[in-house]
């Protein structure tokens, strides 16, 4: 009997591409909310025809993250301190949970390195006041843990607010001082999880989530993001 052959890789389509890149710049504030662009600009940028360019267009629609205007082209919506406090109401409900969950694994130190090592760039980013190193290395931690957690489902339903709130968090990161707090807090939180300590890790992790959401819609608030 001859083995099954393996499937090609799927190709990625021109849409497909074009609406990556489109996400990622907005994700990261490469296109920043209020930023109005035309079809064909973003075509000629992107080294795409305008066919591929609209249909991603469309789609970001649908993600929330744009608005399309015929013959205008789109317009990046902003950050609304509405959505914000939803999806942090969301956060500080299952991140929690996944540290607990993580905590009661009783993993062991390999199985932990990856959290341990997102903690050690966290504090040398501090200490060399990188912020974008640190954002990196916070939002590493963060998706480990919910990787980690043993719920798939859990681990889904975090993936599926992660990038409104990776936008506001990108947005507001040279707003604020320095996180060193919020690095401690993660370090603190390794060490209940390595500990078994799952009543303590939830708890940490809950203040740091309750803490982190109150700042960061604050900020958004004071900047006068939400209503550009």
């Amino acid at each position: 009997m001859n083995a099954l052959k393996a499937s090609p890789p799927r190709q990625v389509t021109a849409a497909e591409t074009a609406y990556l890149r489109l996400k990622a710049m907005i994700l990261d504030n490469l296109l920043p909310p209020g930023e109005q662009r035309l079809e064909a600009e973003l075509a000629v940028q992107l080294g795409l025809s305008r066919t591929p360019v609209r249909e991603a267009m469309l789609r970001l629609q649908q993600d929330g993250l744009v608005t399309v205007t015929p013959r205008h082209g789109m317009r990046v919506q902003p950050i609304s301190t509405g959505d914000m406090r939803d999806i942090y109401d969301v956060l500080e409900s299952l991140e929690p949970t996944a540290a607990e969950l993580l905590a009661r694994r009783r993993l062991s130190d390999l199985a932990l390195r990856p959290l341990a090592e997102a903690c050690d760039a966290m504090e040398a980013a501090i200490a060399a006041g990188d912020r974008t190193g640190w954002a990196r290395a916070d939002e590493a931690f963060h998706l480990g843990l919910a990787e980690s957690c043993g719920n798939r489902r859990l681990s889904a339903m975090v993936m599926q607010v992660w990038d409104q709130s990776h936008r506001a968090r990108m947005f507001t990161l040279n707003m604020r001082p320095l996180p060193a707090r919020s690095t401690a807090e993660h370090r603190a939180t390794l060490v209940a999880i390595r500990a078994g300590d799952a009543d303590g890790a939830r708890e940490l992790y809950r203040q740091h989530r309750r803490r982190g959401g109150a700042e960061l819609i604050a900020l958004i608030e004071r900047s006068g993001l939400a209503w550009l």
